[in-house]
């Protein structure tokens, strides 16, 4: 029995993997299988609520290696498992990545328009507020070709991030 091609292999063990790490607590970002000579290389992108570190690599690793052995049948032959956080160059393509890079300066390309930096505010599930320039704007996910988060070697603004984190004034007493 041959095994399934490439794409439609990533695709049967997407549910699979992405059930194992939802068991505890990481968020699959993607799911690729390469063949590497005789053997087949899956590489697994883990990330998490506050992002992810090496101990908790390992603890994905063990448990999508876990996962995978229980399916077999559907690599049906040697294998390599990779599992990786996603790096600091990964794009922002879901609310959760945009959620997670809060405070964060992000480099965004938007159809037809020159590349612009902002810093990331509030987001929900359709769009984000970005502070450009001094200026707060709201931009929709799907008005966004692509946004990387940039890195910063130094400390961000005081300003900036007291606009971004700004609470609701509260009512003077009369």
């Amino acid at each position: 029995m041959s095994s399934p091609p490439r794409g439609d292999l990533s695709a049967q063990l997407t549910p699979v993997v992405r059930e194992a790490l939802e068991a505890v607590g990481f968020d699959l970002d993607a799911l690729d299988v390469h063949q590497a000579g005789r053997r087949r290389l899956v590489k697994v992108v883990v990330d998490g609520e506050d992002g992810i570190g090496l101990d908790e690599v390992a603890e994905a690793s063990r448990v999508v290696s876990a996962a995978l052995d229980a399916h077999d049948h559907l690599i049906n032959g040697p294998y390599t498992l990779e599992v990786t956080s996603p790096g600091v160059d990964r794009p922002l393509t879901r609310p959760r990545h945009w959620k997670r890079a809060h405070l964060r300066l992000v480099k965004v390309k938007q159809p037809e328009k020159a590349e612009w930096f902002g810093r990331v505010g509030e987001c929900d599930e359709t769009g984000v507020e970005l502070l450009h320039q001094g200026e707060l704007r709201r931009v929709e996910y799907r008005h966004i070709e692509r946004a990387v988060m940039e890195i910063e070697f130094k400390q961000p603004p005081v300003e900036e991030l007291a606009r971004l984190t700004r609470k609701a004034p509260e009512e003077e007493p009369r």
